[in-house]
């Protein structure tokens, strides 16, 4: 959940895509600023925390990378359920990584409707003269959807920290949003009640006179 008694808000980020696109490369670098040029196969899932402080708001992240082979899809609903917020990454010299994002986004908003937040990742932009997704077609689908799109390489270490901390925003914001909402709704719960005997000592006057 959003909120703990410490003051301290948690929020749980899953980063889905197909194998190869680059999640781990991009967690990595966030996280303990570090590249590896080897490829780093994710198997099932592992997670990561970082504390960040926003407008002096107190945040702890605790972000899920999980494996993209295709064997492990079906565990996908275990890794993202309860989650705050998603990345979707692809590979812009990839065309059909892309193609995967869209299964993703269909299924999170399936499973989890408009509750989360959702960032799709371009990533390996250091390889630009190799790209093969249109920029026009990312950023117009990005939009569709709802999701805010982001160019990002791991490896020169462009894109991550602004995808991260925008993320980290509007997950902290849309929580402000609903916990007003919930107190709003209280309160007139509150205000109905308690006009409800001075209705009847009113009317009751009447019926006196």
């Amino acid at each position: 959940m959003a909120n703990s008694p410490s003051g301290i808000n948690n929020f749980k980020v899953v980063l889905l895509g197909e194998g190869c696109v680059g999640k781990t490369s991009i967690l990595l670098r966030y996280i303990e600023d570090k590249f590896n040029d080897k490829h780093l196969t994710t198997l099932q899932a592992t997670f990561l925390n970082k504390k960040l402080n926003i407008n002096g708001k107190r945040i702890n992240l605790s972000i899920w990378d999980t494996a993209g082979q295709e064997k492990f899809h079906a565990l996908g609903p275990i890794y993202y359920r309860n989650s705050n917020g998603a990345i979707l990454v692809y590979d812009i010299t990839d065309e059909d990584s892309f193609g995967k994002v869209k299964n993703w986004v269909k299924e999170l908003k399936k499973m989890l409707g408009s509750d989360i937040v959702l960032v799709i990742a371009g990533n390996k932009i250091d390889l630009e003269h190799e790209r093969t997704v249109p920029l026009e077609e990312a950023e117009s689908y990005a939009n569709t959807v709802g999701a805010k799109h982001y160019y990002t390489s791991a490896k020169l270490n462009q894109g991550v920290e602004e995808l991260f901390l925008e993320l980290t925003r509007e997950m902290a914001e849309r929580a402000e949003r609903g916990a007003r909402a919930d107190a709003g709704r209280g309160s007139r719960v509150l205000v109905v009640d308690d006009e409800a005997p001075a209705r009847s000592s009113c009317c009751g006057g009447a019926r006196s006179a």
